[in-house]
């Protein structure tokens, strides 16, 4: 009868091909439980997971029930975060709000812009899949994607920014009717399944509004992901930015802060601030989640004819500032 020692052995010589490392070097058994009846259960993490799970799969199933014996074995899979010594870690911050609505892919948008002005390399994960709206906030050709030769999808670009977005795969003014497996699949693609550009530095992942299946999904593909809440100062906006922010920090992930959007409109007439939607509504959600307030966004139209504001703009300081709060949070130099 194999033990459980000679079973995990065996286990962690497995490959993983994305590392073309042992599982047991890349740290991607998470867990191995062997239950009272056999049946062996088991967590791995797996480095570029859409290409790879059906064959370390099979291979696995293999192993535990054809030769090692045990009656059944139920195997889950996740990306994996393990960071090979002397490689770059990429980091990804999901930017979520309780509702739609807020400006939510406009702030994502903007900061991007910003951390671009700050010398970063920056990608966006339009995860916003039924609503998905960073291809026309960045007014970037809608087309299909190219791909590398392992099929890694190639994000288009704008201004330096990379996106990949569900828009690139639907006709024009087509709705997006998937069901939860269609989603999923799709997801899989977005955090598995591209090639960003070398030495990237944060991804960031606009997400649907409220707590629902994409939300729990970011947690599995990218589980050291951290998050930032959007809000607008109206308290039916800030109570349901306060839930989204509970959900997250609920399933593991870290808050870094709270933006508050449409804060105030500046009055150039008599220079003060019109409080259009109320006042306290970003400074509550950050007090309850006990998070920093990294910004409040005046509501204004850029100086060009699109949605992103220049680094010589009133807003674009006020987003410079943003991203350089950001960059702290996330640990980036």
């Amino acid at each position: 009868m194999t033990t459980y020692d000679e079973l995990k052995k065996k286990l962690e010589a497995i490959i993983d091909p994305g590392f073309n490392k042992p599982l047991g070097e890349v740290k991607g058994i998470r867990k191995l439980v062997v239950g009272p009846t056999g049946v062996v259960e088991l967590e791995v993490d797996l480095k570029d997971l859409k290409t790879n799970e059906q064959k370390v799969k099979i291979e696995i199933v293999k192993l535990v029930k054809v030769e090692l014996g045990f009656p059944g074995i139920k195997v889950q899979f996740s990306e994996s975060v393990f960071v090979p010594e002397g490689e770059k870690p990429i980091r990804y911050l999901a930017v979520a709000s309780g509702k739609g609505g807020v400006g939510k892919s406009t702030v994502t948008a903007n900061l991007a812009q910003a951390l671009i002005r700050q010398g970063k390399k920056v990608g966006i994960i339009d995860a916003d899949v039924y609503g998905a709206s960073i291809p026309h906030v960045l007014k970037l050709e809608i087309k299909p994607l190219s791909s590398t030769a392992d099929e890694k999808m190639i994000p288009l670009q704008k201004d330096g920014i990379e996106v990949v977005s569900t828009e690139f795969f639907m006709p024009p003014e087509k709705p997006l009717m998937w069901r939860g497996p269609m989603l999923g699949k799709m997801l899989v693609h977005f955090f598995g399944g591209v090639k960003w550009q070398d030495d990237i530095d944060l991804i960031l992942i606009d997400l649907p509004p409220g707590t629902g299946d994409v939300a729990l999904d970011v947690k599995t593909y990218v589980p050291l992901s951290k998050v930032m809440v959007v809000t607008t100062p109206h308290e039916n906006a800030s109570a349901i930015a306060i839930k989204a922010g509970y959900g997250a920090q609920h399933i593991g992930h870290e808050v870094i802060g709270v933006v508050e959007n449409m804060s105030y409109y500046l009055n150039t007439c008599n220079n003060t601030r019109d409080y259009i939607f109320g006042e306290g509504g970003g400074p509550l959600v950050a007090k309850k989640l006990g998070v920093p307030l990294l910004g409040q966004i005046p509501i204004a139209r850029p100086l060009s004819k699109g949605y992103i504001f220049e680094g010589n703009e009133p807003v674009g300081k006020i987003y410079d500032a943003l991203a350089k709060s950001v960059l702290v949070a996330m640990a980036i130099e």
